[in-house]
């Protein structure tokens, strides 16, 4: 297994009596990844999969070279995640307290921490809020914040389910802006949103926990809509 793909062999995932997954096999070696489907088609597990939050009832899978079950520390390390509910997210009082938060495995030096905090703040136009209640903030100055937590780590994979559910089109246009621009790090995008699926490099589509489709996401997104209207 590569290092440099993620490869999904007859995975299953058993929910309940919902078989959340079924025999999905693919390899994405794309930088930008966007999984679409309707409600209940599996992306969503498919993503927490990848991030470790849940086990495989069958068959395996390699996340940048690593098992996300066998190696879950090594995974932490690699990959970062963010949810549509900032709250779930936002844990400490303030925001720079809550973005440093986020470093709190690293051990790195208080100055490095401080450094990295000061940096992603800026980046994510926070930094006039550092002090500001964390709860206390809209909704979207909370996502921008959750997705601040999460590249702070400086993740090899940023895995993001549907960031913009809950946000208004300037927002949601923010936090895709954010998501997409150029970087060293990965990205696996779960998304209702088409349009933004298809600033993606590869889109994979899900029905009824089955890989339907992995291709050009133009046509990817095409397939889905003409699903849709039958």
């Amino acid at each position: 297994m590569t290092t440099d793909s993620i490869e999904v062999s007859d995975l299953s995932v058993r929910l309940g009596d919902r078989l959340a997954l079924d025999s999905v096999t693919l390899t994405l070696e794309a930088r930008r990844i966007a999984v679409i489907g309707a409600n209940g088609s599996g992306k969503s597990t498919f993503a927490r999969v990848l991030g470790g939050l849940i086990a495989p009832t069958s068959g395996s899978l390699s996340v940048l070279g690593v098992d996300p079950v066998a190696e879950r520390t090594q995974l932490r390390r690699l990959v970062s995640l963010v949810f549509s509910n900032p709250d779930a997210q936002i844990i400490m009082p303030t925001v720079a307290e809550d973005a440093a938060f986020s470093l709190r495995s690293a051990r790195l030096p208080r100055s490095e921490v401080a450094e990295r905090v000061r940096e992603a703040l800026d980046q994510f136009g926070l930094t006039e809020l550092a002090d500001r209640a964390a709860h206390d903030l809209s909704g979207g100055q909370k996502q921008l914040l959750a997705l601040c937590g999460a590249v702070i780590r400086r993740p090899q994979l940023l895995i993001a389910d549907e960031p913009t559910a809950y946000l208004d089109a300037r927002n949601s246009r923010l936090i895709a802006d954010h998501l997409l621009a150029p970087s060293d790090r990965r990205l696996v995008l779960v998304s209702h949103d088409l349009a933004l699926a298809e600033r993606c490099d590869v889109a994979v589509l899900f029905e009824d926990g089955r890989m339907l489709g992995l291709g050009d996401p133009a046509d990817i997104v095409s397939r889905y809509e003409a699903s849709l209207a039958c």
